[in-house]
Parts: structure tokens; C-alpha cells; sequence
């Protein structure tokens, strides 16, 4: 923690806060310290008790995914105050767990919307690497009814789904751009230049005309 401490920065705050984020490390400095540390499973678990944002974060990089029960991955999620931790948690260790498909579920249908957020993130993942089993026009069907008035966070997992089904899923892409035309959900995101805007139908049609080399998405 001490050490942590001295990593404290405070541009690296300034643009964390910006962010809804609470600490003032430099990820790069972060990660730097966890390749040092190499993997540690009972020192992230200290380091995750603390309760400190940079701490967690640290712990997320040195921990074994596939050592959290279920039931700790879902309290783990639930004390996840700030959204770097929250996107760490999901993207490091659960989607490693043998658990994250029973998560998955389990989550996508919480009521408190961060958690859905989660659960919605991790039908992402599954769309664009292991979608047999999965219902896309049902999914699409609860984008479509929902997505539009969801809070923030569920609203960005949501539409990172959309975007997943579209650009994955040929048979699906026409229902799934216009659903993103008619709903406008980051329509008007600010984009860095070089950077594809998260706005679904946009991210789509690049995304596919890329890896088709140039031909388009088509409608």
C-alpha cells in the first residue's frame, strides 16, 4: 500500500476522475508493479480487502481467475464502486472463471443495472466467440425495448452487444443497424480522430468493411 501510495499522481487523477474513477496511479505504473509481483493469489485477495481502487486494481492483475468461487466473483462485482475496477473485474478474471457463463446469466437479469452491465458484457463476449446456444433475435428484441432508456453503464453494455450481434452475425446485421439508427444511442459520442464511434450502426459498418476488406456492410 505504501508503495502505491508513492505511485500517487495527480494528472493521472485528474483524468481518472474524469472518468467516475477514484485513484491516482498511472496504469502503466500499475502494471509495471504487478509484472514485479508476478501472480499472488493471497496478496490480491488482501489487496481487493482494502477497499482501495488502486489496490483492487492491482489485484485483479495478480490474482488466478480460476481460484474465486462464484459466489465470492458476485460479491466481488457488487462491492465494485468505480468503473475501471468493474471493467478489470469483468474483462480479467471473470471472463476466465469457470464460472462466467452461470455469472452471465445470473447477472444480465439483476436489477441493479451495474450488475446487468456486467451480465450484458459478458453476452458480448459470448456473441462475438461462442454464440451457439444463444437467442440473437431474442436479444435483439430486449436492445430493442430497452436499451434506449437503460442508466448509463447498462446502456454502454448493451450497445456494445448490438454492435457484437451486427458485425458477427450477418443474417442479424439489418435488424441491428436499425435498430441502433432508430434508437440513436451514442449517436453524438465525442470520437478521438482514428478512433471508430461507438454509435452501433457506425461501428458496424466500419468493423465489417474492415475485416472484409473494404466491401461494406451492407444493409
Amino acid at each position: 500500500m505504501a508503495e502505491l501510495a508513492a505511485l500517487e499522481d495527480p494528472g493521472a487523477r485528474a483524468v481518472h476522475e474524469r472518468h467516475g474513477d477514484d485513484h491516482g496511479v498511472n496504469l502503466g505504473a500499475l502494471r509495471a508493479l504487478a509484472k514485479r509481483l508476478k501472480t499472488r493469489q493471497d496478496l490480491a485477495c488482501g489487496l481487493w480487502e482494502t477497499g482501495d481502487s488502486a489496490a483492487r486494481l492491482l489485484a485483479l492483475l495478480i490474482c488466478r481467475p480460476k481460484a474465486f468461487a462464484r459466489d465470492r466473483l458476485d460479491a466481488m462485482l457488487r462491492e465494485a464502486r468505480t468503473p475501471k475496477v468493474h471493467d478489470w473485474l469483468v474483462n480479467y478474471v471473470v471472463k476466465k472463471s469457470p464460472h462466467a457463463e452461470e455469472l452471465r446469466v445470473a447477472w444480465s437479469a439483476d436489477p441493479d443495472p451495474v450488475v446487468a452491465a456486467a451480465g450484458w458484457a459478458l453476452t458480448a463476449e459470448r456473441v462475438a466467440k461462442r454464440p451457439g446456444g444463444l437467442d440473437l433475435p431474442g436479444l435483439l428484441d430486449v436492445i430493442e425495448a430497452e436499451m434506449k432508456d437503460a442508466p448509463e453503464r447498462l446502456q454502454w453494455a448493451m450497445n456494445h452487444c448490438l454492435a457484437r450481434i451486427g458485425i458477427g452475425h450477418a443474417g442479424h446485421r439489418a435488424r441491428a443497424i436499425a435498430i441502433g439508427e432508430r434508437l440513436e444511442v451514442l449517436k453524438d459520442y465525442p470520437t478521438s480522430p482514428g478512433c471508430t464511434s461507438p454509435f452501433a450502426p457506425v461501428w458496424i459498418e466500419e468493423m465489417v468493411r474492415r475485416r472484409d476488406g473494404g466491401a461494406g456492410a451492407g444493409r
